[in-house]
């Protein structure tokens, strides 16, 4: 494949789409040995899948590919010390993360000791008044309330001094994370998380709820050997049917989709499919989602709702829907976050037009690293704000808000976005063992930490040092891979089907295919919603026509191509295709990256070379 960048600016006149031998063969092999079409082949080999491995990523079964949760370093130790704590009557009480990894972590769990007839209570904490990660308030609050053992699910690696304090005030506190680990290791009863650096399972993909499943088939395990079921008549705990909530956390939190994820992501759709969680099919009809959930649903219809409620409201809402067996409760919060979202929304794009003007004037863009920060900013909505800079700019991205500390008036709460090549999770770390930070790690596309106001320029020395040590003094280029090149009237519901249920699902390390339409004439362009340009395409020469939008992009260079040009110049026009149900009848339609103006008659030529 031909890595290459689309943009308004230039045209695809250096595009070549002649495979190298080697992986002619390799397409050829993958096709004939499973019978595969040869577009599916292709996309497995550009996706880095050997034959050998077809079987398992096309079609994964729980039976024969779920991994053995006893790999991972300290499960055996956690699962005979909880059946224990289970048969000895210790109260247990779960502390998760407030975002969708955290919610869905912490549902699972409260699923599985309601399942025994023990009921959890479970602490959220408070996204703007506590910030991300353990604190020792609450901590203690959970200790007067009769707490002696705390399940601490998508955070707590990195948060030494607040696990030591744990320890001090008699908690047993087993850490249930998948964020980077350092050398130095928390003090606390038990700590499972894959990227801890001494274990081997090979599982470091899986998302904090993946880490949470895993424990809980390994907890199940341990109390059949040790035959609970049989002795308190209980049935054994239905794992299968919460594979729903794994999966939405998985695609939510943005972890590959590859191994262990793809089998628990695939399996937990099909599971979705039933509408049996009450809180996710309430969260489907309020926003609108009649057909069988995807990926495309998950990351961007109901995960946002979810951290919704955290954002701007109540951190639990999200935990509280999902756990819920009541279909009247389920369906109150899910109305409660969709309205949430609306809030939100209004909130970020005032942020966002701040952040950017400070962007501007500053001159931010051309830095190594985006820095900006605000006392008025709602401090729920960094992380957002920091992933649409880094779309804009394709710079990594630091936002920083403010909100009262423990020990100060105020303190920063920060959150950082991105790009291939800089792990800001480790710079954070770095700066807080350096005393620039307070608290800081995460992973390498995404990040989290808390900042004094008065280090906040040191901070922006450090990383801007960090990055460019990082990158080496070479500059990123942005990059597009494009798997393919088609007609408009080639993209039909049949294609569209064939990759989805093939290649699919989608996500982090399994991207969605990226076709380009080569030489087309746009028709019927226009704004849709805020800032959305909608259109739709046709052949050069005419056929039928296929609807298209190009999300925010009305004041991008490529979206006022769009409008001014379209219908007198032919496009390039590079995205994913979507299925959209209408009616009861599907229909494809095209999601837009990028454009590039074509010559007529020319650029077709060369693409299909």
């Amino acid at each position: 494949m031909t890595d290459y960048a689309l943009n308004v600016e230039r045209s695809l006149s250096e595009a070549r789409w002649v495979l190298p031998q080697a992986e002619q063969e390799l397409v050829a092999q993958i096709a004939q040995q499973y019978g595969l079409p040869e577009i599916v082949a292709r996309l497995l080999t550009a996706r880095g899948v050997a034959p050998e491995q077809v079987e398992s990523f096309l079609y994964p079964k729980l039976a024969q590919h779920f991994p053995d949760p006893f790999s991972l370093k300290g499960m055996r130790a956690l699962a005979d010390d909880l059946a224990a704590a289970i048969e000895a009557g210790r109260k247990i009480a779960v502390f998760g993360d407030f975002d969708v990894d955290g919610a869905t972590s912490t549902a699972i769990l409260v699923r599985f000791f309601r399942h025994l007839g023990i009921e959890v209570p479970f602490y959220i904490p408070d996204r703007l008044k506590e910030g991300y990660g353990p604190n020792e308030n609450a901590l203690r609050i959970l200790k007067e309330r009769g707490t002696d053992i705390v399940l601490m699910c998508d955070c707590g690696t990195t948060a030494f001094d607040v696990l030591a304090a744990g320890k001090e005030i008699g908690l047993d506190i087993a850490v249930i994370d998948h964020h980077q680990a350092e050398e130095r290791m928390p003090e606390c009863w038990h700590l499972i998380n894959p990227k801890r650096q001494d274990d081997v399972s090979g599982l470091d993909m899986l998302a904090a709820v993946g880490v949470t499943f895993m424990v809980c088939v390994a907890l199940n395990a341990r109390l059949r050997e040790a035959g609970y079921f049989t002795k308190n008549g209980l049935s054994e705990v239905p794992l299968k049917s919460w594979l729903d909530i794994v999966a939405l956390g998985t695609v939510c939190d943005m972890v590959p989709l590859t191994g262990p994820n793809r089998l628990l992501v695939r399996s937990g759709f099909e599971q979705m499919a039933k509408r049996q969680n009450p809180g996710i099919s309430a969260l489907c009809d309020v926003a609108g989602v009649s057909s069988a959930p995807n990926t495309y649903h998950a990351g961007f219809v109901l995960g946002p709702r979810i951290n919704a409620g955290s954002r701007v409201h109540q951190a639990d809402l999200g935990a509280r829907l999902l756990s819920t067996d009541s279909a009247e409760e389920a369906k109150n919060i899910a109305w409660t976050l969709n309205d949430c979202n609306e809030k939100r929304k209004e909130i970020q794009d005032e942020m966002m037009t701040h952040a950017e003007s400070i962007v501007e004037a500053q001159r931010l863009q051309d830095a190594p690293v985006i820095v900006v920060g605000d006392e008025s900013w709602h401090p729920g909505l960094s992380g957002l704000v920091a992933g649409r800079l880094r779309e804009k700019y394709d710079k990594p991205s630091i936002v920083i808000t403010y909100a009262p500390g423990d020990d100060a008036p105020l303190e920063g709460r920060g959150s950082g976005r991105s790009i291939p090549g800089v792990n800001i999770g480790a710079a954070f770390i770095d700066a807080r063992n350096e005393g620039v930070l307070v608290k800081g790690g995460g992973h390498a596309m995404a990040a989290g930490f808390t900042v004094m106001p008065d280090r906040v320029e040191d901070l922006r020395a450090f990383l801007t040092a960090h990055v460019e040590k990082q990158l080496g003094g070479q500059t990123p280029v942005s990059e597009t891979t494009v798997d393919g090149v088609l007609s408009a009237r080639g993209a039909q519901v049949d294609f569209v089907k064939l990759l989805q249920d093939h290649v699919g699902p989608f996500g982090q390390e399994n991207p969605e295919p990226l076709f380009v339409l080569p030489n087309v004439r746009l028709h019927m362009v226009d704004i849709v919603g805020k800032d959305h340009v909608r259109a739709q395409i046709s052949d050069w020469e005419g056929g039928p026509r296929l609807k298209a939008v190009a999300f925010r992009a009305a004041e991008t260079p490529m979206g006022q191509a769009m409008l001014k040009q379209g219908g007198n110049q032919p496009f390039h026009i590079a995205g994913h295709f979507k299925l959209d149900t209408w009616n009861g009848q599907e229909r494809v339609e095209m999601h837009i990256q990028d454009v590039a103006f074509a010559m007529e008659g020319q650029q077709s030529e060369k693409l299909s070379a």
